[in-house]
């Protein structure tokens, strides 16, 4: 259950403010309320990597780690840390307010299939044109999404692809009651 009002978020969201009942970041924790929106675009030097079917797909010392307001970081790869044969192109297409449209892949390993598991921004717009081309995968949909030697568990829902470590707090967007954020 949410304890949060969605009028009082949706303010607080609009005017950047972190809401006085979110817990406070531990040590060497971050509170993801504290990330800005729009969100910032940062280099990532944890290495990456992304398992599937039992094969890494996907593993950089040189990814870019996306943070905004209630959500945990995506992280995005360049495309020559991933194995370009796993990406099946698909139809699904989204639309992000700050990034553009996202066309979105199907990822193939082991004969196994994950529809729709990853996504890139062929033309990300703005602060974000170094995403154009990078692609980030949906970890609840992947067998394995390490941060460093940290394996990360996926945001809650079925529509982000926010990858949580031990060093965030939330709540996270996604979980129940919290679409209208």
């Amino acid at each position: 259950m949410n304890p949060h009002p969605p009028a009082r978020l949706r303010r607080l969201l609009g005017a950047g403010l972190r809401p006085e009942d979110v817990p406070s970041p531990g040590p060497g924790q971050v509170s993801v309320w504290d990330y800005p929106r729009p969100p910032e675009l940062v280099p990532e030097p944890r290495r990456l990597r992304v398992v599937f079917a039992g094969r890494v797909i996907a593993d950089t010392r040189e990814g870019l780690r996306l943070c905004e307001t209630a959500s945990p970081p995506t992280y995005y790869f360049p495309p020559q840390a991933i194995a370009a044969e796993v990406l099946q192109p698909s139809r699904h297409r989204s639309l992000c307010e700050w990034k553009g449209q996202a066309r979105y892949y199907d990822v193939n390993a082991g004969g196994a299939c994950a529809p729709n598991a990853a996504w890139t921004y062929p033309a990300a717009r703005g602060p974000y044109e170094a995403l154009a081309g990078w692609i980030a995968f949906m970890p609840g949909q992947m067998e394995a999404c390490r941060v460093g030697e940290e394996q990360a568990r996926p945001q809650p829902g079925r529509f982000y692809g926010g990858w949580i470590t031990d060093d965030l707090t939330g709540p996270f967007k996604g979980e129940p009651g919290t679409l209208h954020w």
